[in-house]
């Protein structure tokens, strides 16, 4: 069973308020009063001369597991929301294989679920790891992202990007972060840019607390769960507003969401997983044997929902 063995975090020093921020990217007083009062943003964690390499090395130097077991590494999955990262013909995650000792490992980027982008490749990984002879064999994912262009730094009326950083090792079984289930859902019909077409962020947004709360269900489901014997939801930290209405929707209490990182974060596009699972860990939320659950929801759009086993 799919595992996750290991997870680091790095986070930028820098925190920059919204206001900031919203001033640089041309909010009005009204947008930025309503990012910090309604849906609860403070700061978002930024990099403003590092490149990718500098953001994710550090995560994947956090990895102590990772000391002594490099040629264990078979694969290595940047899991990205956004189709382009950097100008060709550069390529940091060629050289971060360079600087960690992974060149052995098979190293590419998966992007087709934009921001829930980190579940696919845990899937993805524990796929390919169950195929491999050696029950030693190890994947590892990294996510974070530079926030380079204006749609990279915002989504309108909902959400600011951050650029924290995170890396997981994966492993094909394990005794603790067991994946139990997986579920995804991929809505075409919400595809475009939000951020010049009103109508299609009205849609999405009205729609996006039930398709949500679907593949949740339908995880916990297939795991043979239910929200009250759940321990905790690990979010993707778009603002804190959303989740208050969907832990009302599905009767679970707001106190098992673990939203710390939304307000001084930042969404950190597909890294949220990582960085929200760090947090749970570090604050001692899970206890050997809970089985709690990571969602995140991805532009263009993607809906999903993985179960876990602490």
């Amino acid at each position: 069973m799919t595992a996750l063995a290991a997870v680091a975090v790095h986070l930028p020093p820098e925190s920059v308020p919204v206001e900031a921020l919203g001033e640089r990217l041309g909010l009005s007083p009204r947008q930025t009063k309503l990012l910090r009062r309604f849906h609860g943003l403070d700061q978002v964690r930024l990099d403003p001369t590092g490149s990718l390499l500098d953001l994710l090395l550090p995560a994947v130097r956090g990895l102590a597991e990772l000391a002594g077991r490099e040629q264990d590494v078979r694969y290595v999955l940047h899991a990205r929301s956004m189709p382009v990262g950097v100008p060709y013909p550069v390529n940091p995650l060629h050289e971060l294989l360079d600087r960690t000792g992974l060149r052995h490992a098979r190293a590419f980027t998966v992007t087709h679920h934009a921001c829930a982008t980190s579940l696919l490749a845990i899937d993805l990984a524990g796929r390919l790891l169950a195929a491999e002879p050696d029950p030693n064999a190890l994947a590892l994912i990294v996510a974070g992202e530079k926030t380079f262009t204006r749609d990279a730094q915002l989504v309108p009326e909902t959400a600011m990007f951050g650029e924290g950083a995170a890396a997981c090792l994966v492993s094909a079984g394990g005794t603790r972060d067991r994946v139990v289930s997986f579920v995804s859902s991929q809505r075409g019909e919400f595809d475009g840019r939000l951020a010049v077409d009103p109508e299609l962020l009205s849609r999405y947004q009205r729609a996006y607390p039930e398709l949500l709360v679907e593949v949740m269900t339908a995880a916990l489901e297939r795991a043979g769960e239910s929200w009250e014997s759940l321990a905790l939801v690990l979010p993707h930290n778009v603002n804190q507003v959303s989740w208050q209405r969907l832990s009302r929707l599905v009767g679970i209490p707001l106190d098992k969401v673990v939203l710390d990182n939304v307000a001084v974060v930042g969404h950190s596009f597909a890294a949220d997983a990582f960085i929200n699972h760090r947090t749970a860990t570090t604050r001692g939320l899970l206890r050997s044997g809970d089985r709690y659950l990571i969602a995140a929801a991805g532009l263009g759009a993607t809906f999903s929902a993985m179960v876990l086993e602490h």
